[in-house]
């Protein structure tokens, strides 16, 4: 991708206020928390586009409340992250709010996104690849959303067949 991730891990390195203030930024709507700017504007201070740059200060807040130390999984794109965690937790309601994600529309995005990604605390979440989906969320052939579900959908169909097969065998 562009490095963004990377440049925040650099700053938290350096000192962990970063997390606390980005984590504190999605109280508010997208690049609305002036404390976060030093933490995000350097990085996006030649991006004119309104969009893009907002979706940067979110997938920041985002990446600061999902941190955790020594995150050691391979981070999942979002979709694949939301199908382990419905095959783990076996929730139901997990693909009623990735549904309700993939339909939300500039203006939800922002609230249904945090409430997905806190509910994925446990999944290890690719958010070089949120950032690239975010950027074309507004995408007339809405290629993003098709992205997401399709991953989704490849691995919950996957749990299934294999829950399927799994039954089929010991009936056997």
């Amino acid at each position: 991708m562009n490095g963004f991730i990377k440049w925040l891990e650099g700053l938290n390195e350096k000192d962990s206020r970063v997390r606390a203030v980005l984590r504190r930024s999605l109280a508010f709507d997208p690049g609305g928390f002036v404390p976060a700017y030093p933490y995000v504007e350097p990085f996006v201070k030649d991006v004119d586009n309104a969009w893009q740059r907002e979706m940067y200060y979110l997938v920041a807040g985002i990446w600061a409340a999902h941190w955790h130390e020594g995150q050691g999984e391979q981070p999942m794109p979002l979709g694949k992250a939301c199908a382990a965690h419905q095959a783990v937790s076996g929730s139901a309601s997990t693909e009623h709010r990735f549904i309700t994600l993939l339909d939300a529309d500039s203006d939800q995005l922002p609230h249904r996104l945090r409430q997905m990604t806190a509910l994925l605390k446990e999944q290890a979440i690719d958010f070089d690849a949120l950032l690239k989906g975010l950027l074309f969320w507004n995408d007339d052939r809405k290629r993003t959303q098709k992205s997401w579900a399709r991953d989704f959908y490849r691995n919950f169909k996957q749990e299934t067949d294999t829950e399927h097969l799994t039954k089929k065998e010991n009936s056997e």
